[in-house]
Formats: C-alpha cells, structure tokens, sequence
C-alpha cells in the first residue's frame, strides 16, 4: 500500500508561515480530513478497516480527479493555518501535509492516471473483501457484490483516462494485472464464497463477478491492442524524479550525489559478499556462490518454509531484546494470487481500525509461460526467502504494523509511507545478521547480501532509469552483472522500476534509519539503546524518515542524514 514544501521553510515549519490558527481544534480537522480523504479514496478507507466504504470504488472520471486534486489543495492550505500547536500536534500537522503533497504529487505532477497502469492497480484488488474475516461471509459477499457492480464504470474511466501511446513496460503490467483480474472475478472470486448457503446471493454474486471480469477483459484486450505502437517513454525526468523525492519522501539530496551513495553502498556489500562467499563456496565465483544458494532451496516450497521461519525469527528478537513485538496477532503465509505477482513476496496486513484479524503474507510463484530452468531459478533459495521472511514478517511490515496500528497519532495510524514502510522492512535485514541471527553462518550470510544487492539495484537503477541514464535493457544487465541476480527476477525488478520510480526507497531510508539509530544511541549507550530507538522510531507510525529524524534529534531542518 503506498504513496514538501514551500520557499519560506523545511516541512516542520511550514505552519509558520501563516499568521492565525482557525477556531476548530486541530483534533477535529484533523478527524475531518481523514473523513474527506475516505469520501474520495474509499479503497484506502476500506483497507484501514472503515468497512462503511465496502464494495465502493474511487471517482476515477475526470470530474472525480478534479474533485480529489482540490480536496488536497485545500487540505494544505487549511492545515497550514495551524500555528499555534503543541509539539505532538505540530507533527501530525506536517506530516498531513507531507502526506498530501505526496498523493498530489502522483495525481497532477506525475500524471500518473493518465500515464500509468499501476495507479489503479490496488483499488481493482478484492482480496479484502476475501481473506480479512472481518465479517461473515454473506456480509463480506455482498460488499463484493456492491465492488464488482462498480467495475465496469472503472474501466471505462481507466480506458479514457490512460493516453496511448504507453510505453511497452507499462503495457505488459497492465495487461498481466487487468487480465489477472478479469480470470480472477471469474474464477477464484466466486470459488471463495461457494459455500455460502444462499441461492439467491450466489446468483446475484454470480452475475456481478461477470459482468466485472468482461469489463476487465475488455480493458486488457484494449491494452493488448496498445502492443504495436508501445514506446520506451517511460521516464520522469530528472526534475520530476527529484521533485518526486521530495514530495512523497522530504528528500532534497542531488541525484548525483544519491546515486553516489548507491553505489558506494553496493560496492560495500559487494565486497561482503566477495569474502562470504569465499567461506561458503570456496574458490567459486560470486555468481557461482549465488547459484549455489539459490540451488538449496526449502524444504517443502517457499510458503511452507515461511511458515516454519515466522516462530523462529520472533523467538530470537525476543531473546536479543532489539524491539517490542506489541499485541498478540498473527501472520500466515499464502501463495500470491494471480493477479497480483508482479513482485515476488508482499504482505497485507489488517488496517488499524480492525481487531483480530491476521495479516497475510504472500509469496509468488513464478511465471507459468517461463521455461523450465527460468522458473526454477526464480524459486528463492531457503536463506534467501529467510530474509525475505525478515523482512516481510519479524521484525520487518509485521511487527512495524503492529506499532504503526498502536500509534498515539491518528495519521501515523492511517498514513504509512513507503518510504518509511520499506525502509524499516530492508534495515530490518541487516539488523538481524548484525544481531546474530545465523551464528555466523557464511550461508545464511549470503542470503542477506543477496537482498541487499537487489535493493541496491533498485536504487541506482530508479535513478537511471527516470533521469535517462539507464534504458530498461541495461537495467536488467546491472541487475544480473552487478547484483548476481538470475534473468527472470534481473528482467522482473528493470520492469518494476520503470512503473515503481520510488523503489529506491528500500536501501535510501535503510541507510537514513541506520544514520540515525547511530546518531541517535551515540548519547545513549549505543548498542544498548537499540531497543528503545527502535520503539521509538515506530511509535511515529510511518512519515517521511527526515521527519522522524528532526524531532528524535532536534533541530529545525529535517536534515537526511546522508
């Protein structure tokens, strides 16, 4: 689930330059304005657990994006007029604002819904509505009733929307993810809700799902029919893309200077990499080293294995004491369905207005039209999907929800961003490995470092990529020559990062959260303090890292830390 400023300050000052506070404390506007923001996003508000938005789908006519961009402006201006507040409510003001500069950013900077598929993506996704037991069956069937009622109107919207012609990338993503849904409503959809006792439901349910999966069929046949004249137009530009940094992440550093930290940072865990895996495959090269982790691969397949690893992996941050696993909910593991596996493992877990429900990890298979060796090479190694499993789970999205979902903050509850989200996922990583996880083992070490290479393609390849540095060809040759990473993933991540300009967020707040752990515990014990910089750091529920940085250490300016 994803995605400041202004001449006169940095964003945890922007309030200052307005000159009165207005009469409605800023806990009711700040209330009201999540109101507003579900009204026009109820696909958010649903996946937050406000169920009264079931079945309901965003406006995505022109008049709908009008109406969305000018709740955002007036957002803005409103909370600006905040001057007069406590620290905790100065906070949540500018990190209302951060938040909707960055939607703002997607919606009219970006273009995104007249340029790119995957802007509608999420929204066209069920899956709440089938795996969150937050009702019963015929109440839950319903509401997908009422969703796929409304398909058909979204593809009409999305079609006129989206400007021909696309480039070729974000073809072939619209294509695999509106199809996938069109054989999803169709098949899988109904089969969840086969057991519900009710003739007349069913046949109503039945009818809907049909009419929704024609409607997406009909929208990737058009898109297919885009194929003949796709274009490789598929970059922000380097002003976009830094603009983009900094709306949706409050970072302003020069991407010349950024893809030096890249690179610096792949060098590093090259050269890691180089000495684990002379301990682990003696005389191999890397490439060879890698293969051979990704030869072992688990017992049982990807999702049997992650289940077996959840327990583990709590066990040992509870015995180190690296940070507090709050509540009593669980996590399971599930095969990724087939609409949605453009990215090889994600999770989704309940929203904070939701109780008892468990979060949901899911892993994808490979590709069926793949040859025989492609797919198998795809299947992560068992120490490879360990960290994937550290990531995804404990103490990666699972436990950083369960902070997020316990947040004193009403939009730290709601608004968690990716760049903090996937941030915290990846520094999770090399925590454990720093820890001890694995007592040393070269293996389990490796498997790490395969991660972290990955990730550092993805920042220098972002980067690359949109400031026209980098064609898509040669963004799978730095991910297969410079990360180790096998054809099918190499092709998979340059693909991604053509539709998902922001995967740079992985390593880029990874290496901000661990400057500012390190900032931080300097003056307090160092490795002692971890715990407590840890529950801390979540305790803000997901702004901007710089954000985060500004208030931990003080100071007027969010400085990166880089």
């Amino acid at each position: 689930m994803k995605r400041i400023f202004l001449a006169c300050a940095a964003p945890l000052a922007l309030a200052a330059c307005t000159a009165s506070s207005p009469e409605t404390s800023w806990a009711d506007f700040a209330q009201q304005s999540v109101d507003q923001w579900f009204e026009t996003d109820p696909f958010f508000a649903v996946y937050q657990g406000a169920h009264d938005y079931d079945g309901k789908l965003p406006d995505w006519s022109e008049d709908g994006l009008k109406a969305r961009a000018a709740l955002l402006h007036k957002l803005i201006e409103d909370a600006k007029a905040y001057n007069d507040l406590d620290q905790a409510d100065a906070f949540e003001r500018d990190y209302l604002i951060q938040v909707a500069e960055g939607s703002l950013f997607w919606l009219e900077d970006a273009d995104d819904p007249h340029r790119n598929p995957a802007w509608y993506t999420s929204a066209l996704d069920p899956n709440v509505y089938i795996s969150r037991e937050y009702a019963d069956k015929p109440t839950r069937m319903k509401a997908m009733i009422a969703f796929f009622d409304g398909i058909p109107e979204a593809a009409e919207n999305i079609r006129a929307n989206l400007k021909t012609p696309m480039p070729e990338s974000f073809v072939k993503y619209g294509v695999s993810a509106f199809g996938g849904f069109a054989d999803f409503y169709g098949g899988d959809a109904k089969a969840a809700f086969a057991d519900v006792d009710d003739a007349a439901l069913q046949e109503q349910f039945a009818a809907s799902a049909d009419k929704a999966s024609a409607a997406m069929q009909e929208l990737t046949d058009w898109l297919k029919d885009q194929e003949a004249t796709a274009t490789q137009d598929f970059a922000l530009g380097a002003d976009r893309f830094s603009r983009m940094l900094k709306a949706t992440e409050a970072v302003d550093t020069p991407l010349d200077k950024l893809e030096e930290i890249a690179r610096a940072d792949l060098a590093k865990n090259q050269a890691a990499a180089k000495q684990a895996c002379g301990e682990f495959a003696p005389g191999a090269s890397i490439e060879e080293c890698f293969a051979k982790l990704n030869a072992d691969k688990p017992v049982g397949g990807p999702v049997a294995a992650a289940t077996a690893q959840i327990p583990e992996l709590t066990a040992f941050v509870k015995e180190q004491d690296l940070v507090t696993i709050p509540g009593t909910e669980k996590a399971l593991v599930r095969e990724s369905p087939p609409y949605n596996r453009q990215n090889s493992a994600y999770i989704d877990p309940p929203g904070p207005l939701e109780k008892g429900i468990p979060s949901i990890y899911y892993i994808s298979p490979p590709d069926p039209a793949w040859p025989e060796e492609m797919q198998q090479a795809y299947i992560p190694g068992k120490d490879d999907l360990l960290f994937t499993s550290i990531h995804e789970i404990m103490p990666g999205h699972f436990l950083q929800f369960l902070h997020s979902n316990r947040s004193p903050s009403l939009i730290g509850r709601l608004f968690v961003g990716y760049g903090f989200a996937e941030g915290w996922a990846h520094y999770s990583e090399q925590l454990m490995w720093d820890a001890g996880y694995g007592d040393g083992d070269p293996e389990v070490h490796v498997g790490q470092l395969s991660n972290a290479l990955l990730r550092d393609c993805r920042f220098i390849s972002a980067i690359g990529l949109h400031s026209g540095t980098l064609t898509q060809a040669e963004s799978k040759r730095l991910f297969i020559n410079e990360c180790y990473q096998d054809e099918g993933n190499a092709e998979q991540q340059a693909a991604r990062g053509t539709y998902d300009p922001a995967y740079l967020n992985y390593t880029m707040n990874k290496l901000m959260i661990t400057k500012l752990r390190d900032d931080w515990s300097a003056t307090r014990g160092g490795r002692k303090a971890w715990k407590e910089f840890h529950d801390t750091f979540l305790s803000y529920g997901g702004p901007p890292v710089p954000m985060v940085r500004a208030a931990m250490l003080g100071g007027d300016a969010p400085d990166t830390g880089f």
